[in-house]
């Protein structure tokens, strides 16, 4: 599904990807984590061709299609166009009654859709985002903190789509319940290299890396000190 190939990149001086290489299958659902949000923001922005990297190279499948949460969509609500008008630009189907029931199973209801984008609340945006990589068709989901600005009951509802969803999903969250319950791979950034482990959160959490990595951290903590 996608192939990463010595990849690196380099941020106002800082190289926040160094090397970095791996490969995902189907099915693979991918938590990116660790406290450097600027590596998985970067990596994402390259895979989904926004960024080009400095060095190395990736490669999708030739069956995917990609759809994208980024962490800062405000890009996206800057006109005042109408809900309904808003996405059905994005719809393979340009009919109004389809694209009101995806809006739908986002909770847009009724006249909700005669709401003009650019005034939207942070979480009716999400739930715009979330309804145009639905709408899509996408078999690679990849979704950078898509809890910001969502209640329980919503991040409760997009965790349980994010299980049932069959292909690969790539996402940076902060929500424990929702990375533990969905991933079955970590992704840890650590100084601009990975730790991939096929594991769970918690597993991983509790894992011998891990627990280096706190003495180490601890140690560093204590010079500095």
């Amino acid at each position: 599904m996608l192939s990463v190939t010595n990849l690196s990149k380099t941020v106002n001086g800082v190289k926040v990807i160094d090397d970095i290489s791996f490969t995902l299958q189907k099915g693979d659902k991918v938590a990116f984590v660790g406290g450097d949000e600027i590596a998985k923001t970067t990596l994402f922005q390259i895979l989904m061709g926004e960024l080009e990297p400095d060095e190395g190279s990736y490669k999708w499948g030739v069956t995917t299609s990609q759809a994208y949460f980024p962490k800062d969509n405000g890009h996206e609500f800057r006109s005042d166009i109408r809900i309904y008008d808003w996405l059905q630009g994005y719809s393979p189907i340009k009919d109004i009654t389809y694209v009101r029931g995806f809006l739908g199973r986002m909770l847009f209801a009724g006249e909700d859709g005669e709401k003009r984008v650019n005034i939207l609340s942070g979480g009716e945006r999400v739930r715009c985002m979330l309804s145009k990589m639905m709408i899509s068709g996408a078999n690679v989901l990849i979704f950078d903190e898509p809890t910001n600005h969502l209640d329980m009951e919503s991040i409760t509802a997009l965790n349980q789509g994010m299980i049932k969803f069959p292909s690969v999903e790539l996402f940076a969250c902060r929500d424990h319940q929702l990375v533990q319950t969905t991933a079955n791979r970590i992704i840890e950034f650590v100084n601009g290299k990975i730790i991939d482990k096929m594991t769970t959160y918690d597993e991983y959490l509790a894992s011998d890396e891990m627990a280096m990595k706190r003495q180490v951290y601890s140690v560093v903590t204590e010079e500095d000190d």
